[in-house]
């Protein structure tokens, strides 16, 4: 089993019956391009992702079209509790299988911009920590990540901060790829990797 350390973070609790709850999680931090009208329509996506380390590296999907990092996960679908999708996304995307009785609140990330038809897009995008079965599993992708070549990388949070950083991602909007620069900074910063 892979698992990151948590007992030596303040920012970590758990409550009883509300572990999986996003209300209880802290915002790591806002990112808001002012691009949009606020009295336009609003389309909200929320998604969990997975911070799953394994002493100073992190595991991440990589994509080999557009040559940028992001966490494991995806977008929460109707019904679905935000654990739910970690799991799904996690093993869809990247083969790996979430421990759900692992998985601790590590924060969410409120994004906010002009999305499609003139809609206002905000994303709740939830990270947790939690530890994955050894075995990996078939991967599951969906049309656009299987176009993308997405792959499983466990890499150090310079070397995905750099990818990022450094290429030009296609048709992905740079605030997805700089929002997970700046999670990994954090995680840095507070001492996780």
């Amino acid at each position: 089993m892979v698992c990151a350390d948590h007992d030596h973070d303040p920012h970590i609790f758990f409550c009883t019956g509300l572990l999986y709850d996003e209300t209880i999680m802290r915002l790591l931090f806002d990112l808001d391009k002012r691009d949009y009208d606020p009295a336009a329509p609003e389309y909200r996506r929320p998604s969990a992702r997975a911070l799953i380390i394994h002493g100073s590296r992190i595991a991440m999907v990589y994509s080999r079209k557009y040559r940028y990092c992001k966490f494991p996960g995806g977008g929460i679908e109707q019904g679905e509790t935000p654990v739910e999708a970690l799991v799904r996304e996690t093993a869809e995307e990247a083969g790996l299988t979430v421990i759900p009785e692992t998985v601790l609140p590590y924060g969410y990330v409120h994004r906010i911009q002009k999305g499609e038809n003139g809609q206002t897009f905000i994303q709740d995008n939830y990270y947790y920590f939690c530890a994955v079965q050894d075995d990996p599993v078939s991967t599951h992708p969906d049309e656009y990540e299987a176009e993308e070549g997405f792959v499983l990388v466990w890499v150090t949070p310079e070397e995905a901060i750099r990818e990022n950083r450094t290429y030009d991602h296609g048709p992905w909007d740079p605030l997805m790829t700089e929002r997970e620069c700046m999670v990994l900074e954090l995680l840095q910063k507070e001492g996780y990797i």
